[in-house]
């Protein structure tokens, strides 16, 4: 297939691989799989599952997604949102907490939520990752990282609330403030330090991984829980077993689950692209979206038949992945393999890690989210576009993320739209003794004019949403200008649709009627091929259709008794 299609992005880089690649893959596979881990684990209790199925959706669908999807420093596994969507599905469907009855719920709504992307994707739904514009990515990536710091700040203060908007979040932390563990603080700022002086002086060594150690030794020698310092808690081990859905459950179960499902693979999808795009390299190849719908779906899927709970591209753990120095999928294979380890043999050493640490590693590589740069820059360029990557920026903190995402959809939909409606209309003038004809201005004052002749550019797409417009805004320049001919340069019109081709019908017939002639000049071979068809062809005629500006003006001068030039 081609690369637009479904064709495994692993045919492509993996007979790329350098060497020099291996070390820095393995190291922020390992690195990413100190944060990957432990927030897996949180995310199960989030969603009331045994703590172990975050183990598991930090395996499975790794795997799966490092061998089919196209982002090469993803890291599919799950996300807040998600599993607060699963928690909140779970416990209306299990509302007595039955580990048996939750497990088999969850396993059928991961299935479905895989099956849902896949459908997506065979239909190329894909598009919809586009309509995200960059300024609203900008705004979208900083959000998230504001989002993340302000979740990670109880951590590393060493205090607890129940979670909720992230003005309550904040105004929590606020009165927490006056009970707060300093041997906790110490031990995020620490950390903090830490990698923050090896990024700045020793910028290639394993930082999060040195500060791990760091903390760790500190447990044993230290007796850091007995100065109020929480660790990560006892890890379940053993690998998962296969679980295939209960089908004598599964029918009137599904009823109930698929508006959730449908909710949940929406999210998973658009946080997988939106955070692959984020976090794309100049020089990689760019992410396909209906490829990534395909291989979340696929990851989803593989994961519910090995008790994963639902999972998508995560932005801490792909920011720490990137940030590290991620260059391929196989750091994603990497964390797989560290998550493989954990079950087997590494849980009970992990389980010394301190919820601090964990939470100063994710706050440095989240403050690389947010830039002020990009949003002057936005600004200096483009105010309106700012106003998109604010609307998105803000979007993403006070409603949430999944609702973030829909703003900033919204607001790139809403962008385009105003786009399209305000189609380039410009007036022309020629050069003086040249066959260049450029928009009049006042920076060229000596361009020839020709009276009784009014030429015009029209440029991109003109459709059934701008149409009325486009004639409004040339029937405006025709009065201004009394012409006796109009000539409109249609070399960049990509597509002319049926409204449009009826508006310029109509236009046609009243200009005819009031003395005015309309000539469409050097039209592509598309939109001419979609005039000919219509009436108006056979009303334009060969003297309606021009094959260039130069043609038009000639023809127009040799009508005139007194050619002049002003």
């Amino acid at each position: 297939m081609t690369s637009s299609g479904l064709s495994l992005p692993l045919l492509q880089w993996l007979p790329a691989y350098r060497r020099e690649w291996l070390r820095p893959d393995v190291v922020a596979g390992v690195t990413t799989a100190a944060v990957v881990i432990p927030k897996s684990l949180a995310y199960a209790t989030i969603a009331g599952l045994p703590i172990q199925v975050g183990l598991y959706t930090a395996f499975v669908p790794l795997i799966i997604y490092a061998l089919l999807g196209s982002s090469r420093p993803m890291s599919a596994t799950t996300t807040t949102t998600l599993a607060i969507l699963t928690g909140a599905e779970l416990a209306i469907v299990a509302p007595d907490g039955d580990p048996t009855a939750l497990l088999s719920a969850c396993v059928l709504l991961t299935l479905m939520v895989g099956a849902i992307l896949i459908a997506a994707s065979i239909a190329r739904l894909g598009f919809v990752a586009s309509f995200i514009s960059e300024p609203v990515l900008v705004g979208f990536k900083a959000g998230i990282g504001v989002v993340i710091i302000i979740d990670q700040l109880p951590k590393i203060l060493g205090i607890h609330f129940a979670k909720g908007s992230l003005l309550h979040n904040l105004q929590e932390i606020a009165t927490g403030l006056g009970h707060l563990s300093w041997a906790t603080v110490a031990v995020g700022v620490v950390t903090i330090a830490i990698i923050a002086g090896i990024e700045k002086f020793r910028h290639g060594w394993p930082a999060p991984l040195i500060a791990i150690a760091v903390a760790i030794a500190g447990v044993t020698w230290l007796d850091l829980p007995a100065h109020g310092v929480e660790l990560v808690g006892a890890i379940p081990a053993g690998m998962p077993s296969f679980t295939i859905p209960d089908l004598a459950l599964a029918k009137s179960l599904a009823e109930e689950l698929w508006p959730a499902a449908l909710g949940i693979a929406l999210m998973s999808f658009t946080e997988t692209a939106a955070v692959g795009r984020a976090f794309a390299k100049p020089d990689e190849p760019p992410v396909r979206p209906n490829t990534e719908l395909f291989a979340t779906g696929a990851a989803n899927a593989a994961g519910a038949l090995f008790g994963s709970m639902p999972a998508g591209g995560g932005m801490s753990q792909t920011a720490v992945n990137r940030m590290v120095g991620a260059r391929t999928q196989v750091s994603g294979l990497v964390t797989a393999a560290m998550t493989l380890l954990t079950m087997l043999f590494l849980a009970p050493l992990l389980g010394l890690m301190p919820h601090a640490v964990l939470a100063g590693i994710v706050i440095v590589y989240s403050v690389g989210l947010i830039e002020p740069a990009e949003f002057r820059n936005i600004l200096a360029i483009r105010r309106t576009e700012f106003l998109w990557a604010m609307a998105a920026f803000l979007g993403v903190m006070l409603i949430g993320t999944l609702k973030g995402i829909l703003v900033a959809i919204i607001v790139s939909l809403v962008a385009l739209a105003q786009q399209a409606t305000k189609p380039v209309i410009h007036v022309l003038g020629r050069k003086p003794r040249t066959n260049v004809f450029r928009v009049r201005s006042k920076q060229h004052p000596d361009d020839e004019t020709y009276p009784g002749l009014l030429l015009l550019r029209l440029e991109g797409r003109i459709f059934f949403l701008n149409a009325d417009e486009v004639a409004e805004r040339i029937a405006a320049l025709i009065a201004e200008a009394k012409p006796s001919v109009v000539a409109i340069d249609m070399q960049g019109v990509v597509d002319l649709e049926y409204s449009a081709l009826k508006m310029l019908t109509e236009a046609e017939k009243r200009r005819r009627e009031s003395g005015v002639a309309l000539w469409l000049v050097e039209m592509s071979s598309q939109v001419l091929a979609t005039v000919q068809r219509a009436p108006l062809g056979k009303t334009l005629g060969r003297e309606g259709m021009v094959h260039s500006l130069e043609i038009a003006v000639e023809r127009y001068r040799s009508t005139q008794t007194t050619p002049e030039t002003t």
